[in-house]
């Protein structure tokens, strides 16, 4: 009897129970799109922010104790502590080793500009490095790394070297600009007693991007085996930059920076296991001879207070599309209660107590909050994908723990919208329905 009462106010008041089910399929496709998208959401944004620069700096110890102590920052002359660039493919053998987007080496070295008539002329910053570099790992896999793809923000005029460029480099604009530098000119280094023949490929200004040093648009860029020989350095390097994608930081990450011992052994595995920014350093500098490798703070942080607030922001949006979805829950039903008060009043009449009644009308409304809820679920997987195609490029992937979620949600926001409902069915009275009043 029960089920056949529910059957007929469904079938008698579809409308009605359309629009219920419109509306709670509205709030549950915009908290499963949003809670998609959240869960997802921190490897796209940090993919994105990684295209702005490395937020891990790889320093030899010697060099990283002098810039501790005394703020002597790497390629001052006051150092002879290099890295082993034959140890650098280690980087991707680390635990987090899908996490490490990017790395590039450098060796710094001041240059003389000679005039073409073979005059000593002004000092000249050259930085070797790699500009795309292929990598047999020692995993059997093979990267491609390098400057292009860590700084791809430079505004190039001329072209990016590669890797079969030998004696060629580019200049930065503002050290073009003093010394007359164009795209095609041959400029002439001297470090010590060897010179080099440099054909200037492109001038780029670096525009201060995320990592930057903020001296990139005064310096010379050549290739690192040319900054070797020219140091006398060969398989040396002074630092590396890493591109890595990070978990924002806790308390537990902010401790294991300062003194990984202070850890517990859970505490420790817990840390080690987690993509902080200190862990990825930690594992680095166990791959690599005395190599002290340090976060870049205000990259890190800032991924960090990025992620939180988007993550905040689509919260807020569920909560706020739920909270309107119990609203209109609200206004439909009383209106369906209000509508059947005299169905309502006579079934009281007949004996009917307020607790079966009121589970007559709460059993409708979950049923069509259920079908309206599963609707929704599967709209917003395609909101989701949306989504993330129109801000990250990326499909977003389907988290399966948002089912339970959304289903919890669904059942929460129908019971919320019934109550005012349920409240003016529990102080209707028979007699005064039923005589009109």
């Amino acid at each position: 009897m029960f089920w056949r009462m529910i059957g007929g106010i469904l079938g008698r008041q579809w409308k009605k129970m359309l629009m219920v089910a419109f509306t709670v399929a509205l709030g549950s496709s915009l908290a499963t799109a949003m809670l998609n998208v959240m869960f997802d959401v921190g490897d796209k944004i940090n993919r994105e922010l990684k295209t702005y620069g490395a937020n891990i700096n790889v320093l030899p110890r010697g060099a990283s104790l002098l810039d501790d102590l005394y703020g002597v920052s790497e390629g001052a002359g006051v150092s002879d502590k290099y890295l082993s660039e034959a140890e650098l493919g280690n980087i991707k053998t680390i635990f987090w080793a899908f996490n490490i987007v990017d790395f590039t080496p450098y060796l710094n070295t001041r240059v003389t500009l000679l005039s073409p008539n073979g005059e000593a002329g002004p000092e000249l910053k050259l930085v070797g490095t790699w500009f795309d570099r292929h990598l047999e790992l020692p995993t059997g896999e093979a990267l491609n790394t390098g400057i292009r793809n860590m700084k791809n923000w430079w505004d190039v005029r001329g072209r990016w070297l590669d890797g079969a460029d030998t004696n060629a480099a580019m200049v930065g604009e503002s050290a073009a600009a003093r010394h007359n530098i164009n795209v095609g000119d041959t400029i002439t280094v001297r470090a010590g007693a060897k010179q080099k023949e440099l054909t200037v490929e492109g001038i780029f200004r670096a525009g201060g991007g995320a990592g930057a040093g903020g001296d990139e648009d005064e310096a010379v860029y050549a290739p690192l085996a040319l900054a070797q020989e020219l140091t006398g350095r060969p398989g040396m390097v002074s630092r590396v930059e890493v591109s890595a994608l990070t978990t924002p930081d806790n308390e537990l990450s902010r401790r294991a920076a300062q003194d990984p011992k202070s850890l517990s052994i859970k505490e420790w595995e817990t840390w080690y296991c987690t993509a902080y920014v200190s862990a990825i350093c930690y594992q680095i500098d166990e791959v690599i001879t005395d190599a002290v490798s340090k976060p870049i703070r205000q990259v890190a942080e800032s991924e960090g207070v990025v992620l939180e607030k988007t993550q905040l922001l689509m919260l807020l949006i569920t909560i706020l599309s739920l909270a309107g979805s119990a609203l209109g829950i609200s206004n439909l039903v009383t209106a369906s209660v209000m509508e059947r008060s005299a169905e309502i009043g006579l079934l009281k009449a007949v004996g009917a107590h307020d607790g079966p009644v009121s589970l007559l009308v709460l059993t409708e409304i979950l049923i069509t909050g259920i079908i309206g809820g599963a609707g929704g679920y599967f709209a917003g997987l395609g909101f989701a994908q949306i989504i993330g195609q129109s801000v990250f490029s990326a499909s977003i992937d389907i988290k399966p723990m948002v089912i339970p979620i959304t289903a919890a949600l669904v059942v929460l926001v129908t019971m919320a919208g019934s109550i005012p409902s349920i409240r003016l069915l529990l102080r209707l009275r028979p007699a005064e329905v039923l005589h009109g009043r």
